[in-house]
């Protein structure tokens, strides 16, 4: 069963919905982030795309990406929970909540308004080119997880 399609403006509208049901109290129901760590959390995977800020793999540990990490990023097989993050994921400092929501909420407007045909064969920082549906997949199942994981 294919993932809802992050590109879509209702979709995407949607997930905002869902985004703005979360307050700063927001409690998990599983794992050790707060809210506001959460939500810059979900903001590494478009600082990948949209800022220059976190350094390509290279080498041996690009191979182990792409060998054995990317498709359980890019399938439509959802995430474990308590999964392991990679180290740029990890959020070890409390965020600001409203700082971190609306960056998410205008990288989430960003990504639609480009469209798919802008992701499609585009290269990502871990895992050389991925076709629109890897990175429809990539996007909504990080975010529907842990979105889920604070009961939204």
């Amino acid at each position: 069963m294919a993932l809802p399609n992050i590109f879509d403006q209702k979709v995407a509208e949607g997930v905002i919905g869902r985004i703005n049901k979360l307050t700063p109290a927001t409690q998990p129901k599983w794992g050790k982030m707060t809210v506001g760590q959460m939500l810059a959390h979900c903001c590494v995977t478009y600082e990948m795309v949209y800022e220059n800020k976190h350094a390509a793999p290279k080498g041996l540990l690009k191979f182990m990406l792409k060998t054995f990490v990317k498709n359980a990023v890019v399938s439509e097989k959802p995430y474990k929970h308590n999964s392991r993050t990679g180290p740029a994921f990890l959020m070890t400092t409390e965020k600001e909540f409203n700082t971190e929501k609306e960056r998410l909420i205008n990288y989430i407007k960003k990504t639609q308004q480009l469209g798919e045909s802008h992701f499609d064969n585009k290269e990502s920082l871990s895992f050389d080119k991925l076709s629109k549906t890897e990175w429809n997949n990539m996007f909504y199942k990080h975010l529907d997880h842990h979105l889920s994981q604070f009961g939204v």
